[in-house]
């Protein structure tokens, strides 16, 4: 295949992966849709362990709707894998149709596909172990506006890396961050479920009823920040100055987007500290964990707004690289 090939399946598999993300969300949308007419007397074993609280028994007509929330809820999951499995196929020919072959992490356009894949793959795969049915609607829906986001402003033809970033470093780094990028994502939607859910934490009919216990949501949210923290810290504090050495011949630069990432980790580190020794959990947590994911994307994306001197301007927005680039060094 051509160069022109890949990229054309590439842009084909965006397409048609947030074609199937959407059908996924209309299925876990019926699904809760319908849970709104199961009564929550009685629920499967699922529903203890962090799944979808579903009624056990009860009248014809809810027996029915219990029916048709399993249905639509399978169904969702199920399209909900094709889709990684399609985003996955966008991001190999992505890379494959660069001159000469690369990992498809050169700009922002293409760190989006890889941030919206993990997410979406972390959540295939702790669905099982952690119960994550009752977020699905939530997650899906991030992850295809975000794929809309990154079709509409952020797309870049495929291209060679720029000097700096023709390193063996980009794999090291750019994984590491998209990986704890993922997670602290994941973890804030949990966060954010958790400070709605405990606003009226003894409701009994509803969506609400549904999503797991408060110390659930809490232990959910504590264990997949601490995985996100320690691959955050080798992303932005020895993978990335290492390769700013390399690149610049200078560890630390002032860069915005490397105070920002340290910003990151500093209040990662506070949550995990604060958990850690002065029992914070709960509420508080909650409100430290959102801080930290705002500051992540604010670093994502806003500081390509805000910011025309970064060094990082091949991984801007096209139009603010335009505007800024020769402010770069590479």
């Amino acid at each position: 295949m051509t160069d022109a090939a890949w990229e054309n399946l590439s842009n084909q598999a965006v397409a048609a992966c947030g074609l199937v993300y959407f059908l996924a969300l209309l299925s876990h949308l019926v699904e809760w849709s319908s849970l709104r007419k199961v009564p929550v007397a009685a629920v499967s074993e699922a529903a203890s362990s962090g799944g979808v609280a579903v009624a056990t028994g009860g009248p014809e007509a809810d027996d029915a709707a219990v029916r048709r929330t399993e249905v639509f809820g399978r169904l969702g999951f199920l399209l909900t894998c094709i889709a990684v499995l399609v985003h996955a196929i966008a991001l190999a020919g992505r890379g494959m149709a660069a001159d000469p072959n690369r990992v498809p992490w050169g700009n922002m356009y293409e760190f989006t596909l890889s941030g919206t894949f993990v997410v979406a793959l972390f959540y295939v795969v702790l669905h099982r172990r952690f119960g994550l049915q009752w977020m699905a609607p939530v997650v899906v829906g991030l992850v295809l506006t975000l794929l809309m986001v990154a079709v509409i402003w952020l797309y870049d033809p495929v291209a060679p890396l720029t000097e700096a970033l023709n390193s063996y470093w980009l794999v090291i780094h750019v994984v590491s961050a998209i990986l704890a990028t993922g997670a602290f994502t994941l973890g804030g939607i949990v966060s954010a479920i958790y400070l709605v859910k405990a606003r009226r934490p003894d409701t009994s009919t509803g969506l609400l009823a549904r999503v797991p216990a408060l110390p659930v949501l809490d232990r959910i949210a504590y264990r997949i920040h601490a995985f996100g923290f320690p691959v955050w810290t080798f992303a932005v504090l020895i993978t990335g100055p290492i390769w700013a050495h390399q690149a610049w011949s200078s560890y630390w630069n002032w860069d915005p987007k490397e105070v920002w990432a340290f910003i990151t980790w500093v209040v990662y580190a506070a949550y995990l500290h604060a958990r850690s020794t002065a029992g914070w959990k709960g509420r508080n947590a909650a409100l430290l964990a959102l801080l930290g994911v705002a500051t992540l994307w604010f670093n994502f994306i806003g500081i390509n707004y805000f910011s025309t001197t970064s060094q990082h301007s091949y991984a801007s927005i096209p139009a603010v690289r335009d505007v800024g680039s020769t402010s770069a060094r590479v």
